[in-house]
């Protein structure tokens, strides 16, 4: 089993460049990862340490592949007491919506029971061309508060 399993969803394949970037850097670390775009509910575990990497489209909306697994989350309200949990965000400050994805799915994680491991992390792609660099940055603080938690 992984020690932290990414979960991305992406419209574009910004989020998924950023799960893959953030797996590599994990690896380099010492933690064994699994990198899963837009799994279903059914394709996880449900116990240890989850990072979800999701970037919002339209009216604050989850991309395509990833509805599917809030929709599980939603429905089956599983028991996530034994998942910890990253969340980022990718989206655009020029819109209302911004990065409302990532706040469904936290809800959505939270309400189910998982855990949250440091602050959520919100990229505003206007501010940075290249999202892996300030997820990077985040992921070394968020490796610190998963030794402290």
């Amino acid at each position: 089993m992984a020690d932290i399993t990414l979960i991305s969803g992406s419209t574009l394949g910004g989020a998924e460049y950023v799960a893959e970037h953030l797996a590599e850097k994990l690896e380099d670390a010492g933690f064994s990862t699994e990198t899963l775009h837009g799994p279903l509910l059914e394709d996880l575990v449900l116990q240890g340490t989850w990072l979800v990497v999701s970037s919002t489209h339209g009216a604050g909306d989850l991309p395509e592949n990833l509805q599917p697994f809030l929709d599980d989350l939603n429905e089956q309200k599983p028991d996530l007491s034994q998942v910890r949990f990253g969340a980022i965000g990718i989206g655009s400050r020029e819109y209302d919506t911004f990065c409302q994805a990532i706040e469904k799915l936290e809800a959505s994680l939270k309400a189910c029971g998982a855990k949250q491991i440091g602050e959520t992390l919100k990229i505003n792609i206007l501010d940075h061309d290249i999202p892996e660099d300030p997820a990077e940055e985040w992921l070394g603080s968020w490796k610190n508060s998963l030794n402290n938690d």
